[in-house]
Parts: structure tokens; C-alpha cells; sequence
């Protein structure tokens, strides 16, 4: 019988596992969505069945984690509260309050940290410039790798990385119309690789210029990345040099502080 009770155990910790990670899938599914989705709807992105998928959301909505109406469900307030236990712990967060406030302040410009996940980047933190931005980027949204300070991140990828990424991009087209070139864009991480900083114009926002750095942690991974933006007009192609070493600056400065 012990040794019934001990094989049973270890069945028990996986089925446990199995259904923390569905609750994170469904999780994940109505996060990435803008609006609120039906539950067959979410049980097919989850690649769950219907009546799995209803269970979970009942525990998820029961717990403030989703919310339901006559649309369907979304995200829930109380996925707020692990969202400020993270704004207001991160190591990460802390070191880069004042660099990115001393960085707007030199630059004139916004200044933005970001924070790689997956094939994303997540905005952690903004600090206005002199002039405000014409567009609202919140805290929490996720933005491509391909485009803007995503490729200080995509130059750190190793090649078998960078390879999975590129081939599972579903859209390489720029904010004017342009599609992104394989060729030119890997030249150009090549390029951000070397010189230690990247640029944009036009690229997510028309009108709008980045320059950016990634920040490396104490294993040489490019986990995060600091950004500043403005006009187009603000960033001048002649200021993008200077502006590459100051981003270099708050970016060691960063991962000092933080790892």
C-alpha cells in the first residue's frame, strides 16, 4: 500500500501542473486579445476542450482573474494586483526609474524601458520628454521585436533563436506600407550588434524616431532594453550617434544597478 500511495503521488503533482498550465494558457489567450472573446473561441486558441476550458475560467472568474458579460470574457481587475506586486519589486524597475528620468531629462525625449518576452517586449516603464508623444503607450503593452527597440533585442539573439523567430513572423510590414526584407534585416542587426545601439524611423509610429540600447544582465543576455522617442524632427540623423552613446550609458548604468 506505501508504495501505491508514493506512485500515486507523483501522478497527482503532474495532473496539478498539467492544470496550472492550461490556466495560464487561457490566461494567455485573453491577454492577447483587445476585446472580449467567447468561450469556444477561447477553448480553440487554448487548443482546450470546451467544457476544460469553461472549468477554468469559472475558478479564474471566481478568483478576479476574468470577467465576464454579455461579450464574453476578458482580462479581470484582479490580475492588477500581481501586475503592481511586480511594478513595485522589480530589481529591474528600481534601477531604472532614475536612469530613465535623468535620461529624459538630458535628451528632451521619452524615455522607455522595455522587457523581452517571448517574441515580444513588454513596456515596463515611461518617463515624458519635453515634448508629449501623440500617441498613448501604456504600461503592459506588448510590442513587436522586429520593430523599434525590439531590435536591440533581436541583434542578441544566437542564430538557431534568431532563425525560430523570423520564421514564425506573421507580419513584416513597417508602418508605411513596406515590407521588412529577411537580407536587409539580419544586415542590420549585424549592424546593431556592432555599433551597440539601434535606430528607427518611421517604423511602428509615421512621423515618429527611436534610438535604443539593450540592457545585458550578469549572463550577457539582452534581457531588456532602454528607448528614447520623439519626432522625427527631434532626432535628426545627425543626433543619432550622440544619442547612441547616452542610451549605451543609461543601459550599463541599468544593469549595474540592477543585476
Amino acid at each position: 500500500m506505501a508504495e501505491a500511495g508514493k506512485a500515486a503521488e507523483p501522478a497527482k503533482a503532474a495532473t496539478s501542473m498539467r492544470s496550472l498550465e492550461r490556466a495560464i494558457d487561457v490566461l494567455e489567450v485573453l491577454d492577447a486579445s483587445h476585446h472580449a472573446l467567447r468561450l469556444t473561441e477561447i477553448a480553440r486558441r487554448a487548443g482546450l476542450a470546451v467544457a476544460t476550458t469553461q472549468r477554468i475560467l469559472g475558478v479564474l472568474e471566481a478568483r478576479g482573474r476574468v470577467e465576464r458579460d454579455a461579450n464574453g470574457y476578458r482580462p479581470g481587475v484582479g490580475l492588477i494586483f500581481g501586475a503592481h506586486a511586480y511594478l513595485t519589486s522589480s530589481p529591474l524597475l528600481t534601477a531604472a526609474r532614475p536612469v530613465l528620468q535623468d535620461l529624459a531629462s538630458a535628451t528632451g525625449l521619452t524615455a522607455s524601458l522595455f522587457k523581452r518576452l517571448g517574441w515580444s517586449r513588454v513596456v515596463l516603464a515611461r518617463v515624458a520628454g519635453d515634448s508629449p508623444l501623440r500617441y498613448e503607450l501604456p504600461i503592459g503593452e506588448r510590442l513587436p521585436l522586429h520593430l523599434g527597440a525590439g531590435k536591440a533585442l533581436a541583434a542578441h539573439m544566437d542564430p538557431a533563436e534568431l532563425d525560430e523567430f523570423l520564421a514564425q513572423l506573421d507580419d513584416h510590414t513597417l508602418a508605411d506600407g513596406t515590407t521588412l526584407d529577411r537580407d536587409d534585416f539580419l544586415a542590420e542587426l549585424k549592424l546593431i550588434r556592432e555599433r551597440g545601439y539601434s535606430q528607427a524611423r518611421g517604423e511602428r509610429e509615421p512621423g515618429m524616431a527611436s534610438v535604443a540600447a539593450p540592457v545585458v544582465d550578469a549572463d550577457g543576455t539582452a534581457t531588456a532594453a532602454v528607448q528614447v522617442t520623439g519626432a522625427q524632427a527631434d532626432i535628426p540623423t545627425e543626433r543619432i550617434p550622440e544619442l547612441g552613446l547616452e542610451l549605451q550609458r543609461a543601459a550599463l548604468a541599468i544593469a549595474r544597478r540592477a543585476y
